[in-house]
């Protein structure tokens, strides 16, 4: 197997690390500040960004004062820069796409947390790429949707890629050291087992599934999260997308990776060895660990979180998944296996039918119906530039757009993906 992470640690660490914090105002983004935060002789936060959160963003520049901060939306950027001047902070604003992607860049940043939502975040994580930054890499979605284009940009730009979904994060752990196949000694790895809490709605019903709202399904059990991803968690799509996450990260195909139910949320995943053992990390439900684990690799930082009292824990139960109540995680496995442009187009029709069941204009069961009929209409061709990827995204959102709206007469989900090569 050719892992696709880096080989040995970065040869020189520098003494202090400057950090750009992309999604600064979400989840994973504070609980990046929040690591950061706790060893100030290691880390400056150099740069925040994110979408248009600007009482959000401005509190922390008030806190942290990052050199940059960095709105997407132009107007929400207008309105930081006055307000931060009026607060005396000498924190420069800068505005649009663009100029995350320069942030990305910047010869003085040195490590960079990937975590703006959805496709909006591939821009500048290959730019981080590209620039051969350390990239903690939260936002799965850019992987799934450029595929081999990023992985050959980390490549090329000598980038240390680092996972922080908690289940890449476990089998990063969990994997010998890569310097072995300098060796010639072969890892011996059969197969990766992702770990899936069941979301919400683990035991419910198929026919109660039908009337979930927004509210329900982004009320997870077990983490804190923001709504589009805890919807996906809800549907098992997240799942897929880590699937094919892992199956790009590790060199795997997808019929080596697994998913496995477990509602504690204590195992994020394990990896199984030919000679029949299997190795796992275990670990509270906190997403500092996988954080603090990729801001000091390859040492150990404390992050915050309160050691696993295995003495408390009564049991940890494993299951199959239910694909039938749950086909979101069969047609992402669909898509890895079809590989070029199919999880570009997964994806897309995932987000527009998340946002859409965010607005009320779609059931919750009516999100697989859209996704599906996407892929059934996407022509799978290979991805070999930006504007390849941006391409199918624009006309898998524009597709689903239209199956949104016709979703009063969902169709019956069909078996597989029609793979039609152009």
């Amino acid at each position: 197997m050719s892992i696709a992470m880096p080989a040995t640690a970065p040869t020189k660490i520098p003494t202090m690390v400057n950090v750009a914090v992309f999604g600064a105002t979400g989840s994973i983004g504070q609980n990046t500040l929040d690591v950061v935060a706790r060893h100030p002789d290691r880390f400056t936060v150099f740069a925040l960004a994110a979408q248009r959160n600007v009482a959000a963003l401005k509190a922390q520049c008030l806190q942290y004062k990052p050199r940059f901060a960095a709105l997407a939306d132009p107007q929400a950027a207008v309105q930081l820069r006055k307000e931060l001047r009026e607060e005396r902070c000498s924190t420069e604003v800068l505005a649009g796409a663009s100029a995350l992607d320069e942030l990305a860049a910047h010869p003085d940043v040195h490590t960079v947390m990937a975590a703006i939502v959805g496709a909006a975040g591939l821009s500048s994580t290959l730019a981080a790429a590209r620039a051969g930054k350390r990239i903690l890499l939260a936002n799965k979605e850019s992987l799934v949707m450029s595929g081999k284009l990023f992985m050959q940009a980390v490549h090329h730009g000598k980038a240390h890629l680092l996972p922080i979904d908690s289940e890449h994060n476990a089998i990063f752990q969990c994997l010998p050291d890569t310097r072995l196949a300098a060796d010639n000694i072969q890892p011996g790895i059969k197969r990766l087992l992702l770990t899936a809490s069941g979301g919400p709605f683990l035991r419910t019903s198929s026919s109660a599934l039908h009337n979930i709202t927004p509210e329900q399904a982004c009320a997870h059990p077990r983490w804190i999260m923001g709504k589009k991803i805890s919807v996906d968690s809800a549907t098992l799509m997240n799942k897929g997308l880590e699937l094919i996450e892992a199956s790009l990260l590790f060199a795997m195909s997808a019929t080596q990776i697994d998913v496995l139910i477990h509602p504690q949320s204590i195992v994020h995943s394990l990896v199984e060895y030919v000679d029949g053992s299997m190795l796992a990390q275990l670990g509270n439900p906190d997403m500092r660990t996988p954080i603090a684990f990729a801001l000091g690799w390859p040492a150990r930082i404390t992050s915050g979180v309160e050691s696993l009292d295995l003495v408390q824990l009564s049991k940890l139960e494993f299951e199959a998944p239910d694909d039938i109540r749950f086909p979101c995680l069969r047609l992402a496995r669909d898509a890895a296996k079809c590989g070029d442009s199919a999880p570009a187009a997964l994806n897309a029709a995932n987000e527009v039918a998340v946002a859409a069941f965010l607005d009320g204009q779609l059931r919750f069961t009516e999100i697989a119906n859209v996704i599906d009929a996407v892929l059934q209409k996407h022509q799978v061709v290979p991805l070999d530039s930006l504007e390849a990827v941006m391409h199918v995204d624009a006309w898998a959102r524009e597709c689903a757009i239209k199956h949104r709206n016709s979703a009063s007469h969902p169709t019956v989900l069909s078996n597989s993906i029609d793979v039609r090569m152009i």
